[in-house]
Parts: structure tokens; C-alpha cells; sequence
């Protein structure tokens, strides 16, 4: 399977062995064969994949002929130079990366390779619902732009307009959005996106050319934003978009990423500019 496999699933994980079981669980059930997954683990001690609930689900995925790497990369040199490790590790023409806290919907891997293979872009995503606030309208970030035919390079940077966006992706703003849409799975539709968070599907030849996670060794350890970076970099080459109906769930975790201080993309982008 791994040499048919067309897509790698990367996930970072750290301290969180039932909420990767999680993941794992969901990507078992997708209809989509061709994909491998690869997880790199920095937690603690022995790590999450000895622990039962992440053992159990292994196994179901490895009977169901689906290729399961596992990976320890100690010690945590931060959360840009983990991306670089598992984009080191990918040999499939895509790569989707992956939070360890995030629900997909059966069908959401062959929806996205669909989109990324109609649209010839550098990235896909589907940005998360969190249905916490399932019950909190935000008329005021619920704004969307369409993508009218192909998706096509754009340059966004932290202080222009189109970084606005991202308001979108809060809360339960795109669920809202697309239930008053009434989207059909075969009706999806691209949009414009400034970044998507935790579900995102690259060409990897095209992610590689971007320069991938190559910035890492230029941030402190203790930083957020590198995920955003890597997509405006490519978003800047060979452009990016979401989809809607989504088909993501966050959990809603508290966050492993605690230090905030440094933003990869306000630090980098405004060094390079300067």
C-alpha cells in the first residue's frame, strides 16, 4: 500500500495519546485507500505509541492494509522544525498535515484530493468547526469569498486587508455559514483563505519549493505561526484555498503551544521585508 499511496498524513503529537487514538479512529473510517500516515511524536517519557488506545487503533488500521509509521523526534526544537521532520519523511505527490486533535468526516481525504487535483494549487484545506459554539452567531466574521474558476496565486501578508479572513475559521462561523448554504458533499465549493488551521493538504513538490519548513533554525524554540508561514509561502506561488461543506471538528483542547510571544509570520515576513 505504501508505494500506492498518493497521500501522506502527517501528525504531530505531543501528550495527547487519547486524542490521537482519536484521529487515528477517523482516518480508519475514510473511503479513501491510497494514503499512509505518519505520526511524530515529542511527548514525555515512553511516548503515546505503546499506550493501549493508540496501540488498539494501529492495529485496525494496519489490518485494513493502511501503512502506519511511527516516530519519535526528541528533543522538541519547536513546533516549525517538527513540520520540516515529517515533511522529510513524505514520499507521496501529496501531504496532508494533521492536528493530533482534529475529527474528520469519512469522506473529507477524497474530497480534498479532489479539490487539489482540479485546482492545481499548493494547498487545500478544511478549517475547523469548533461546535462549542454551535449556539454563538458572528454575523459580523462570516463573510466569504469564492474562488470564480481556478485558484490562483495571492500575496497576504499580516497587515493587509485579506488577512481579515481568518475570522472565518473562529469558533463555529464556517458551520454557520455553510448550514445556511445548504451545501451538498458533491456541491463543494473553494473560497479565499488568508491560512487554514489544523487540516491542510499540499502538493509536496510545491510545498518543498516554497522552501516547506526550511525557516525553522531562524525562530526561537518557543514560537506559533509556522503553519501560517509555510502557506503564505506557497499561497504567494502557486495559491491556496479552502473548501466548504468542511468536514474538520476541532476538539477543542487546551493548546500544547503555550509561548506566543513569537508569531513566525509577523517576525519572518517582516525581516525579509525589511
Amino acid at each position: 500500500m505504501s508505494s500506492e499511496a498518493v497521500i501522506d498524513v502527517l501528525i504531530p503529537t505531543c501528550n495527547r495519546p487519547c486524542a490521537l487514538a482519536v484521529v487515528l479512529t477517523a482516518l480508519s473510517s475514510q473511503n479513501f485507500e491510497r494514503f499512509r500516515i505518519i505520526v511524530s511524536d515529542q511527548s514525555e517519557d515512553d511516548g503515546v505509541f505503546l499506550t493501549p488506545e493508540v496501540v488498539a487503533v494501529t492495529r485496525v488500521l494496519r489490518a485494513r492494509e493502511v501503512p502506519v509509521l511511527t516516530l519519535r523526534n526528541v528533543p522538541c526544537r519547536g513546533m516549525a522544525e517538527q513540520r520540516a521532520f515529517l515533511l522529510a519523511a513524505v514520499t507521496g505527490p501529496y501531504c496532508l498535515f494533521l492536528d493530533d486533535d482534529v475529527i474528520l468526516e469519512p469522506d473529507l481525504l477524497q474530497r480534498l484530493y479532489a479539490a487539489i487535483r482540479e485546482q492545481q494549487c499548493g494547498f487545500v484545506g478544511s478549517a475547523l468547526h469548533g461546535l462549542s459554539y454551535s449556539a454563538e452567531q458572528r454575523p459580523h466574521q462570516q463573510h466569504i469569498e469564492f474562488w470564480e474558476g481556478q485558484v490562483t496565486p495571492e500575496i497576504i501578508t499580516p497587515d493587509c486587508a485579506a488577512w481579515a479572513r481568518h475570522h472565518l475559521h473562529s469558533a463555529a462561523n464556517l458551520y454557520h455559514v455553510q448550514s445556511a448554504l445548504k451545501l451538498a458533499r458533491e456541491d463543494t465549493r473553494h473560497y479565499r483563505v488568508a491560512w487554514v488551521g489544523g487540516c491542510v493538504l499540499f502538493d509536496t513538490a510545491k510545498l518543498r519549493d516554497a522552501g516547506g519548513f526550511d525557516f525553522w533554525q531562524e525562530l526561537p524554540p518557543e514560537h506559533c505561526g509556522e503553519d501560517v508561514l509555510a502557506q503564505l509561502r506557497v499561497m504567494a506561488k502557486y495559491g491556496g484555498c479552502g473548501i466548504i461543506p468542511s468536514g474538520a471538528f476541532h476538539m477543542e483542547l487546551p493548546t500544547t503551544v503555550q509561548a506566543r510571544r513569537c508569531d513566525a509570520p509577523r517576525m519572518l515576513l517582516a525581516a525579509r521585508s525589511a
